[in-house]
């Protein structure tokens, strides 16, 4: 007798698949106001990198600084500047940022030679719509991939 056949599987696509990995990376964020995650993804099809906003390595803030969220938003170091201290310029075809790049992100993606960035939840004071339309990127707001709701982690 022959085995039944397994009903066909949806594969991820790419992009989804990168969004998957950024969101699981913004789940290491300590910022307890917006966790953000970022992957970067080769001509391959490779993962190049993951990352997520933080403070710079090495540096352990106490619980004060996290209190105020204006006065600590200038110490915060974007997924984005992280993801791309992992590679060098024109090595990427893909990034995938569980937000809009603001700005300066960006711009950075641009210089770096990025020709496809992905997001999921919008940044309205961004103007990366428009710098993504200067430089022919596509900048796509993609919100259907899979995410990790994290369990409970009470340590008592």
């Amino acid at each position: 007798m022959l085995p039944k056949a397994l009903p066909a599987l949806t594969r991820l696509s790419i992009p989804e698949y990168a969004m998957a990995l950024a969101h699981v990376a913004s789940l290491r964020s300590e910022d307890p106001f917006r966790k953000v995650g970022a992957v970067a993804i080769d001509f391959d099809n490779r993962v190049i990198g993951t990352a997520y906003n933080g403070l710079a390595p090495g540096y352990n803030a106490d619980t004060e600084f996290w209190a105020d969220r204006d006065a600590r938003r200038k110490y915060m170091l974007h997924a984005e500047v992280n993801l791309c201290s992992l590679f060098t310029r024109g090595n990427v075809k893909l990034v995938a940022c569980t937000t809009k790049p603001c700005t300066s992100c960006m711009q950075m993606l641009c210089a770096y030679g990025v020709k496809e960035v992905y997001f999921g939840e919008d940044y309205p004071e961004s103007e990366a719509d428009a710098i993504a339309a200067r430089y022919g990127i596509p900048l796509v707001k993609l919100t259907d991939f899979p995410q990790v709701i994290p369990a409970s982690r009470d340590m008592s």
